[in-house]
């Protein structure tokens, strides 16, 4: 697992209007936004992209609070539009939920170490599910060592790190912040 190299193996890199966030992507109104139930007022963008069968979506946290649980109906809603749910199956079930815990930790990581997220991305390509939240911290994520199934508190990146085909840390130069990105396959 790496922490430090910004694109899994065989990545590209980011794609011009991919999921790095280099163009914006068209506006939902919160109402049609997937997970915008009783979050009104935040921003939230969901866009399908075409071209072998890559879909993304976004979701901005700009002035949104309760974002866990946002990020998490969000995840939700785009699994079940990308047919990982409803699961039939016990291994599907459980590919849903590990996408979901994942979300879950990054978000909260973002919360608790880095001034909060910016903004949720998620592409799904080829059966891999790639998650990104974007934030303005500075710090640099990493599964605190040596874990301690025991104690309280710090077993988020452990978590993402158990779980994910791959993670890492990804940093534009001249631009505050960063983008922690994840992947996730789904079951054989």
């Amino acid at each position: 697992m790496s922490t430090t190299r910004p694109y899994s193996p065989g990545d590209r890199g980011p794609e011009p209007g991919g999921a790095s966030g280099a163009s914006a992507p068209a506006q939902v109104p919160s109402s049609e936004a997937p997970g915008a139930s009783g979050a009104a007022s935040v921003p939230a963008a969901a866009s399908a992209s075409g071209g072998g069968g890559r879909q993304a979506r976004r979701l901005s946290f700009e002035d949104a609070t309760g974002v866990v649980p946002l990020a998490r109906d969000f995840t939700r809603e785009a699994l079940y539009a990308w047919g990982w749910l409803p699961s039939a199956t016990a291994d599907q079930r459980a590919a849903a939920e590990d996408v979901l815990l994942v979300v879950s930790e990054l978000v909260t990581n973002a919360c608790l170490h880095a001034e909060g997220p910016d903004e949720l991305s998620i592409t799904c390509e080829k059966k891999v599910i790639r998650l990104e939240v974007s934030d303005r911290g500075t710090g640099q994520p990493a599964p605190r060592n040596p874990h301690r199934a025991g104690r309280p508190g710090g077993h988020g990146m452990f978590i993402v790190q158990r779980l994910c085909l791959d993670w890492g840390v990804v940093r534009t130069p001249g631009v505050a912040g960063k983008r922690v990105w994840a992947e996730l396959g789904a079951p054989a």
